[in-house]
C-alpha cells in the first residue's frame, strides 16, 4: 500500500527538471516566472521526499548529485510521455521516438561524438537521441544505474571499475597539431624537425586522458620542453582557444577538415607514432540495441574506415 509520504509532488519534480534543464535557479525563475525563495523552497521539498541532495555546489554554479541525475533522467521521460499525451488526446498524434540517452566523455572532441553519432538520424525507427556530458567515471556511474544506454569514450573501461559493462573498439586514427595563423606560422614543422615546438605555448586536455598522456609521451620521446599555456576538461572549449591564438592544440586526424575551417585554423605537424582510439561501452557484450549497432557499424565503414 502506498502511503501518502510515497506520493510524488510533480510541481515540485518540474521546477527540479527546469533547473536542472537550464543550468541554474535564476534561469529557471525566469523561465517558470516564479521568484527564487518559490523555487528553491519547492526543491528543498522534493530533496526531503527523495531523502537525498539533488544537486552540490561547484563554485558558483549547481551541479547534479548521483541521485540528481537519477531523477533528472525519469523527470525527462515522465514530461516527454506527458506531452505525449496532451498529443495523443488532442487527436493530433506523433510517431513516437525510441529514447536514446548517450553519455559523451567531457575529454571526448564533440566533432568525433557528432560524426559517430549522427547515423542514428537514418535508422528506421525515429530516435529520440538525448546526450549527457560528463567525466568517463561519473558517466560509467550512470551507466550501472541503467542511466544512460551507452557511454562514448577515449578508453576501455577500466579494470578496477565496478561497473559490468563491456567496451567496444569503435576505431583509432592519427594525431594532429594545430594552431591559429600567427601561431602557425613561428611553429610549423618543417623538413621532419620538431625543433619549433620546442617552448611552444600548447593547450592540454585534462589530467588522466588519454591523449594527454600520448602527447607528453611523445614530448618526453622528442625532447620537446612545451609551455603548457592551459588544461581544459571540455575538448570543444581548449579548441576556441586555441582558434583565438591561444596556443598550439591536438585533433584526431579523423576531423581535420572540420576542425580547420571551424576554428579557422591550421596543421602544422602530424604525430605518426600517436594512436587515438574510441570506445562504445555498453551493459551489452553483444551488442542489439539498433542504435548502438548502428553507430558501431557507422564507425567503422564511415568515420575511421
Amino acid at each position: 500500500m502506498v502511503t501518502a509520504m510515497e506520493w510524488l509532488n510533480y510541481h515540485h519534480l518540474l521546477y527540479f527538471w527546469t533547473v536542472a534543464r537550464t543550468g541554474s535557479i535564476r534561469r529557471a525563475c525566469a523561465e517558470l516566472r516564479l521568484t527564487q525563495s518559490t523555487v528553491s523552497g519547492q526543491l528543498q521539498k522534493l530533496e526531503e521526499t527523495v531523502g537525498a541532495p539533488l544537486f552540490a555546489r561547484e563554485g558558483r554554479g549547481l551541479v547534479l548529485t548521483d541521485t540528481g541525475r537519477v531523477a533528472y533522467r525519469y523527470a525527462d521521460e515522465i514530461f516527454a510521455l506527458g506531452r505525449q499525451m496532451m498529443e495523443d488526446v488532442r487527436g493530433t498524434p506523433t510517431e513516437r521516438r525510441l529514447p536514446f540517452v548517450v553519455g559523451v566523455a567531457d575529454v571526448l572532441p564533440k566533432l568525433v561524438a557528432h560524426r559517430l553519432l549522427e547515423v542514428v538520424r537514418d535508422l528506421p525507427q525515429r530516435v529520440l537521441l538525448r546526450c549527457r556530458e560528463d567525466t568517463t567515471a561519473r558517466l560509467l556511474a550512470e551507466l550501472s544505474m541503467h542511466g544512460v544506454d551507452l557511454v562514448l569514450a577515449d578508453t576501455p573501461l577500466p579494470p578496477a571499475a565496478h561497473v559490468r559493462a563491456y567496451s567496444h573498439l569503435l576505431g583509432e586514427c592519427g594525431v594532429l597539431l594545430c594552431a591559429a595563423p600567427e601561431l602557425a606560422k613561428k611553429h610549423a614543422v618543417r623538413h621532419g624537425s620538431y625543433r619549433a615546438l620546442d617552448g611552444a605555448p600548447f593547450l592540454l586536455p585534462a589530467e588522466g586522458s588519454q591523449i594527454r598522456s600520448s602527447l607528453e609521451q611523445w614530448f618526453r620521446d622528442h625532447e620537446i620542453a612545451i609551455d603548457v599555456a592551459g588544461e581544459f576538461d571540455d575538448s570543444s572549449l581548449l579548441k576556441v582557444f586555441g582558434g583565438a591564438g591561444a596556443g598550439l592544440f591536438a585533433v584526431p586526424d579523423v576531423i581535420e577538415q572540420e576542425a580547420c575551417s571551424q576554428y579557422g585554423v591550421q596543421v602544422i605537424a602530424r604525430l605518426p607514432e600517436i594512436r587515438e582510439r574510441f570506445y562504445a561501452i555498453s551493459i551489452e557484450r553483444r551488442i542489439k540495441h539498433p542504435a548502438v549497432a548502428a553507430i558501431s557499424a557507422s564507425a567503422r565503414k564511415r568515420v575511421f574506415g
